[in-house]
C-alpha cells in the first residue's frame, strides 16, 4: 500500500445555480493508507474521465457503485474543544469530500480533478497520474422547477480527443452528453390526493374529533374514559404494546408517513338523548346533538389542521351491539352543508361500531379507523364493490395483496404512500426508457428510507395522475408486523402495482376515475385504479432474486382502448440480490 501525508488544507468549491459552498474535510497530522485510489471507480488504478462517466451513471441510477474500493484515514489532531483525537475512518473512493455519502458534490470535485483545475495543494489528496491534455470536461448546474418539485440537474459534457489509457467505448464515447437528475432535496413530494375531493390533510397536522357515544338502550361492554380513548387513538409509539403496530392511530400514521403526517385530536364521551333506533335513518341528527352538547365547553375551531374553515374529521363510534348493517364503519363528506360549530363547517365524517374491547384489546378500533381516515385524505377503497354473493371482494390477492385500503390489516402500500405524499423527492425513482438498462436499490417500504420505482406508460404526469407501474420492496416488519404475527401473511419481497390514476372532474366532484364504485370502474377484469401483477388468491405472488417480470407475466401490460391489459410495456424487470441495503432491481428495454 502506498502512503502519503495530507496537508492541513481546506478547499471550497462553489457550484452554479444554488449549489452552496462546500469544504473538503480538514485533517491535521493524518496519514492516508490507500487500498484504492481516491476517485478511481472502475478499479484501473487511475482517476480519469472514465470514472467521471461512472459517477454520472451512478447518480442517474443507471449503474450503481459498489464499495469494493476503500481508502483509510488515520488521524491524530486537536478537536474543536481542545481534546486530542485519534482514530481511523474508511471512505468509498467515490466519496470525494469524505462526508459519508456520494452525491452531486462528489461529481463536481471529481470533474475539477479530471479537468486539472485543482491547485497543487489540493491535488495531494489524489494519486499522482498524467491527465490527458486534450480532454475537456464541462459541468453545468441548473435548477428545474415544476408544480410538484424542484430538481437539481447536472449536465456533464465530454469532448474526448485522445487518451493515455484504453477506455471502453460504451463508457466514454466521443462527444457524449449525459444528464443526471439528482434529487438531493429531502423534502416530501406534493400529495396527488390534493387534486381529489378530500377533507383531511395528508401532510402536517390533521385533527380528529371523536364522539364515543352510547345510548339508553345500547351500551358499551367496557366502560372507558375519554382520556383512555385519547391514549388509544392519539398515543405515542410503543413497540412493546400488545396491539402494535396498531397501538394508536397517531403512531401508525407517523411510521407509515415517515413522520410527515401527524394525526391529533380529542375524545368526548357522550350518552345520546334517545335510543339508537332514533338515529339510524338520520346520523346527521346524532352528529349535531354531539357537537351541541359540548359547544359551550370546547372551541372546536382548533380542530382545523389545514386552516380551511372545516373541522378535519369527526368520528362517531357506537357500541358493537348496534345494527351492523347500519353502523358498519363508513366515511364520507358531511351532508350538513349549513351546520356550523364555532363558525366551522364539518368536514370528513366517520361512523362505525368498532368498539374498544378493553384497555389491552383495541387493535380493531385502530386499524379500521386508520383505513377510514385515509378516505378523508383522498384514497379510495381497493377492494371490489361487487354484487355477487360468492365474490371475495378483495381487490388485491395473494401474499402480496395485503394493503390497508383493501383489507385494513397492514401498512399502506407504495401507491397509497405516493398519492398521500409520503415519499421524499429522492425516494421516487422513475425509469427512463431512453437510457436503456438501469439498476436501482429498493429499500424496505416499512422503513424511513423506503422508496419506490415507477415505470411510466408514455409520459408520466407531473402529479402522477396517469398510468404506470409502481414497484416496492415490502417486508413484514413495523406497520406490517401484525400480518407477520398472525395467520394473514408471512410473505415479503418485491411486488408490482399497475395503476391508472386519471382524475375525473365534472365540476362539482373530483375523484380517481377508475376507483371502486365510480361509474367508469368496470369490475375485476377491467381498468382499475390499482391492481397487482400475478394477482392470484392463496398464492405467493411476491418476487425474489432471479425472478424476471415481462409481458408474459399476468398483469404486467398496460391497458388497451378496451380496458384490457394487452399493451406490452416493452421492459423487463430483473430481481437481483437482496443485500442489507435492499433489493437490486434492474430494468431493461425489450
Amino acid at each position: 500500500m502506498r502512503r502519503k501525508n495530507l496537508l492541513k488544507k481546506s478547499v471550497s468549491i462553489t457550484a452554479a445555480a444554488g449549489i452552496s459552498a462546500m469544504s473538503v474535510v480538514t485533517v491535521a497530522q493524518a496519514d492516508l493508507y490507500q487500498t484504492g485510489v481516491l476517485g478511481d471507480l472502475n478499479n484501473d488504478g487511475k482517476s480519469n474521465v472514465a470514472d467521471l462517466v461512472i459517477m454520472t451513471q451512478h447518480l442517474n441510477s443507471q449503474k450503481k457503485l459498489t464499495d469494493e474500493n476503500m481508502y483509510r484515514v488515520d488521524y491524530s489532531y486537536i478537536g474543536t474543544k481542545g481534546e486530542a483525537l485519534q482514530g481511523e475512518r474508511f471512505f468509498s473512493t467515490a466519496d470525494m469530500n469524505t462526508d459519508g455519502k456520494i452525491d452531486i458534490y462528489d461529481l463536481i470535485m471529481l470533474k475539477e480533478y479530471v479537468s486539472n483545475l485543482f491547485s497543487e495543494s489540493v491535488r495531494e489528496w489524489f494519486e499522482d497520474e498524467e491527465i490527458p491534455q486534450e480532454t475537456t470536461v464541462s459541468t453545468e448546474m441548473t435548477t428545474v422547477s415544476s408544480e410538484t418539485e424542484t430538481t437539481t440537474v447536472a449536465t456533464v459534457s465530454y469532448i474526448v480527443d485522445s487518451f493515455t489509457e484504453e477506455i471502453p467505448e460504451e463508457t466514454a464515447p466521443p462527444e457524449t452528453t449525459m444528464t443526471v437528475s439528482v434529487t438531493d432535496d429531502n423534502s416530501f413530494i406534493s400529495p396527488p390526493v390534493n387534486d381529489v375531493l378530500r377533507n383531511i390533510p395528508s401532510q402536517g397536522d390533521s385533527e380528529v374529533v371523536i364522539f364515543y357515544v352510547d345510548f339508553p338502550n345500547c351500551k358499551y361492554s367496557a366502560e372507558l374514559s375519554a382520556e383512555q380513548i385519547d391514549e388509544i387513538a392519539f398515543g405515542a409509539e410503543n413497540t412493546n404494546d400488545s396491539n402494535y403496530p396498531f397501538e394508536s392511530i397517531s403512531a401508525f400514521y407517523s411510521r407509515a408517513s415517515k413522520g410527515v403526517s401527524s394525526v391529533k385530536g380529542k375524545t368526548f364521551r357522550y350518552t345520546a338523548k334517545e335510543n339508537i333506533e332514533e338515529y339510524e335513518d338520520d346520523k346527521g341528527k346524532l352528529l349535531k346533538e354531539c357537537y351541541k352538547a359540548f359547544e359551550n365547553q370546547v372551541d372546536f375551531s382548533q380542530f382545523d389542521g389545514d386552516k380551511n374553515g372545516f373541522i378535519d374529521a369527526t368520528l362517531i363510534n357506537v357500541p358493537a351491539g348496534s345494527d351492523t348493517d347500519i353502523w358498519w364503519p363508513s366515511a364520507g363528506s358531511s351532508s350538513l352543508k349549513a351546520f356550523k360549530v364555532d363558525n366551522m363547517k364539518i368536514g370528513h365524517v366517520i361512523t362505525g361500531n368498532s368498539e374498544i374491547a378493553g384497555l389491552c384489546d383495541y387493535t380493531e378500533f385502530v386499524r379500521i379507523y386508520s383505513h377510514e381516515l385515509a378516505h378523508g385524505m383522498g384514497l379510495p377503497d381497493y377492494y371490489e364493490y361487487l354484487e355477487s354473493e360468492d365474490s371475495d371482494f378483495e381487490g388485491l390477492h395473494g401474499l402480496a395483496g395485503i394493503e390497508l385500503m383493501d383489507d385494513a390489516l397492514s401498512d399502506f402500500g407504495a401507491v397509497s404512500k405516493l398519492h398521500l405524499g409520503w415519499y421524499r423527492k429522492n425516494q421516487v425513482n422513475v425509469y427512463d426508457y431512453s437510457k436503456g438498462t438501469q439498476t436501482y436499490t429498493l429499500k424496505s417500504s416499512q422503513t424511513e428510507n423506503g422508496n419506490c420505482l415507477i415505470i411510466p406508460c408514455g409520459e408520466l404526469d407531473s402529479k402522477y395522475k396517469s398510468e404506470y407501474f409502481v414497484i416496492e420492496y415490502n417486508t413484514n416488519e413495523a406497520n406490517n408486523s401484525y400480518i407477520r404475527d398472525n395467520w394473514y401473511n408471512y410473505g415479503n419481497g418485491i411486488r408490482i402495482y399497475h395503476v391508472d390514476a386519471e382524475i375525473y372532474d365534472n365540476g362539482y366532484w373530483t375523484a380517481y376515475k377508475y376507483e371502486s364504485g365510480n361509474g367508469f370502474y368496470s369490475g375485476e377484469e377491467g381498468r382499475r385504479f390499482i391492481r397487482i401483477t400475478d394477482d392470484f388468491a392463496d398464492y405467493d405472488n411476491y418476487y425474489h432474486t432471479g425472478d424476471i417480470i415481462d409481458s408474459s407475466v399476468q398483469g404486467f401490460c398496460f391497458y388497451d382502448e378496451s380496458g384490457n391489459e394487452t399493451v406490452d410495456a416493452k421492459v423487463r424487470v430483473i430481481i437481483g440480490e437482496l443485500t442489507e441495503n435492499g433489493y437490486e432491481i434492474t430494468v431493461e428495454n425489450t
